[in-house]
């Protein structure tokens, strides 16, 4: 089972008053129905979500509706169609889809999403006949609704952003494509439509994949930085071997000639390691700064023999 489908699931078993209910069947109804003469006829892939709008027709308006099974070449799964041909007109008005001489609406009237809880619902609605979201165990967040209608899309785009969504709008072969793409969005917008138990689900893979690329960085930063002072150190142990064979280590004064002992018995700790060793076996504190400026007085010894 997908995730886009437990999170339909879940939304299908939760139902509200009767304003918010007809603002989600709104959010369906625009972007679903097929009006053919005197029938109104809903498809759906989800059997769950099937049942749900029965259950909302039959509860606010106590009218009779049809389910059946639909075949379909485009669709390898069973599709469910529900349909409904009593009080059609007064169904379509009231839900704000044609206006009072039954031509279509290309947007629902403002008060009709009055309220915050109503535009919940009706982007719940919207979600249920056509949105997906990809599975937070997957490389990219995703979240996306499949729109005929530009004007709609940009209705959807607009009612997300006042929720501070960051959704986007973009032109397909068939319509239009509002999305998200930010993980911590996405998550918004589930808790926006109710989806509690998706919430945990998607907040928690999401919190362990951050962690876990977090450590990533931090081991390939720790990796680098290892890299780095290895590099260093072999450059000190070069210069410290160039200066024995052309004029031997008596010729540094005491405080280099220390370090670059050290620095040959450890070739391969870091600065930080090598300063505490100094400090710790010849009882004088030496920081990893004073260790680096004695090494910079090598490192000019030495490409002053170079040049010469």
């Amino acid at each position: 089972m997908s995730f886009t489908t437990r999170i339909k699931n879940e939304l299908s078993n939760i139902y509200d008053n009767i304003n918010t209910n007809k603002s989600e069947l709104s959010g369906i109804l625009r972007n679903s129905y097929n009006k053919e003469l005197n029938k109104l006829e809903i498809i759906t892939e989800n059997s769950t979500v099937c049942k749900h709008i029965y259950t909302l027709f039959k509860e606010i308006y106590n009218i009779n509706v049809k389910t059946e099974y639909v075949s379909s070449k485009f669709s390898k799964n069973r599709l469910y169609s529900i349909i409904i041909n009593d009080k059609l007109d007064l169904i379509l008005k009231d839900l704000e889809i044609v206006d009072d001489k039954n031509k279509y609406k290309i947007i629902p009237n403002e008060y009709f999403l009055d309220s915050e809880d109503e535009k919940r619902a009706y982007l719940k609605g919207v979600f249920l006949m056509c949105g997906s979201i990809n599975d937070p165990k997957t490389s990219m967040y995703h979240l996306e609704f499949s729109i005929d209608e530009k004007a709609e899309a940009d209705n959807i785009s607009n009612l997300l952003n006042e929720f501070y969504l960051n959704s986007k709008v973009i032109s397909r072969d068939k319509g239009y494509m509002v999305y998200l793409k930010e993980a911590e969005k996405i998550g918004d917008f589930l808790r926006i439509i109710g989806a509690s138990v998706a919430v945990m689900y998607y907040e928690d893979i999401r919190i362990y994949r951050d962690h876990k690329n977090m450590t990533n960085r931090l081991n390939n930063c720790e990796q680098a930085n290892f890299e780095k002072s290895m590099q260093s150190a072999n450059k000190q142990v070069e210069d410290i071997n160039l200066i024995i064979e052309k004029i031997g280590m008596d010729a540094l004064d005491d405080k280099l000639e220390i370090v670059a002992n050290y620095r040959i018995k450890y070739p391969d700790v870091s600065l930080q390691e090598l300063s505490e060793i100094i400090s710790y076996e010849t009882g004088k504190i030496i920081t990893k700064s004073g260790l680096n400026h004695r090494f910079r007085k090598i490192k000019e010894i030495a490409n002053r023999l170079k040049e010469n």
